[in-house]
């Protein structure tokens, strides 16, 4: 998400080449989600160079490859989910291995959930997004997951669409996200001690905003329960998720002072001819 196209030149300063943006993105937010990751595995060496360029605290929600969980639905997946492990190292315990599932992974796959998380390597953090609706709408299935993810410490994964859905779309890239997100409930439970929430909110930064409300105070009280949330906000063509984000920070800062602030983004210069 740091080589976001509209970001050089408002968050990113447009002289940064494409390699070294993640470092200029780490002073706006302190957390990342590894998207690119469901394509391909990136060369360790790349990995190693996301490392260094952001601080100790700095988190990667790094998504499991695809070939693992839609493709081949855990089944014979030794070989990549070795390759996408050592990949990884250097991010240590930083990251976050997010096995996102398609809808039609439904409760009778969860038992291949569960041996797929348990095999994971002792100390990875690991979170599951699902969406299938009978997670969401039926008890026996949603205390089913729950079960088989408490068993493995893994978090379930969130994504509130819930105010995007709220009308019909207004704009060519809210009809395109219309098309091709979930249409869930909201789900606000957390299992672990490092929740994570993703956001979809609209094209109009107020309306993305009134949206997260419910959120702010929900990842309030998690923090003062002693968690430690990670929150991703989102809007249709994610243009000015960055400041987005910080916001939601902001508001979430005014009911915990003492929540440590984000760090200072580096200043964003014009570009020139010379």
């Amino acid at each position: 998400m740091w080589t976001h196209k509209a970001w050089p030149g408002r968050f990113l300063p447009p002289s940064v080449p494409a390699k070294e943006r993640l470092r200029a993105y780490a002073g706006w937010c302190n957390a990342v989600e590894g998207n690119t990751t469901f394509y391909a595995t990136p060369a360790r060496d790349t990995v190693a160079t996301w490392a260094q360029q952001t601080d100790d605290d700095f988190r990667f929600v790094v998504k499991v490859p695809k070939v693992v969980t839609h493709e081949r639905r855990f089944a014979g997946v030794e070989t990549e989910m070795r390759a996408f492990l050592d990949a990884l190292e250097p991010l240590g315990d930083r990251a976050v291995l997010w096995t996102q599932l398609p809808g039609s992974f439904g409760p009778s796959d969860v038992d291949s959930l569960g041996r797929f998380l348990r095999r994971l390597p002792a100390g990875r953090r690991r979170a599951v997004e699902v969406r299938h609706p009978a997670f969401f709408t039926d008890a026996r299935s949603t205390s089913l997951l729950e079960e088989t993810l408490g068993t493995a410490e893994a978090e379930w994964v969130p994504f509130d669409t819930t105010i995007f859905f709220g009308r019909p779309p207004g704009s060519k890239a809210e009809q395109e996200t219309w098309a091709k997100k979930p249409r869930l409930p909201r789900r606000t439970r957390a299992l672990t001690d490092r929740p994570i929430v993703r956001y979809l909110g609209r094209d109009s930064a107020e309306e993305t905003a009134e949206g997260w409300q419910p959120w702010t105070a929900v990842v309030a009280a998690w923090l003062r329960e002693g968690r430690s949330p990670t929150v991703f906000v989102h809007t249709p063509n994610n243009d000015e998720a960055p400041a987005l984000a910080r916001r939601f920070h902001d508001d979430v800062r005014a009911l915990v002072p003492d929540l440590e602030p984000l760090p200072e983004p580096e200043p964003v210069e014009p570009a020139t001819l010379f």
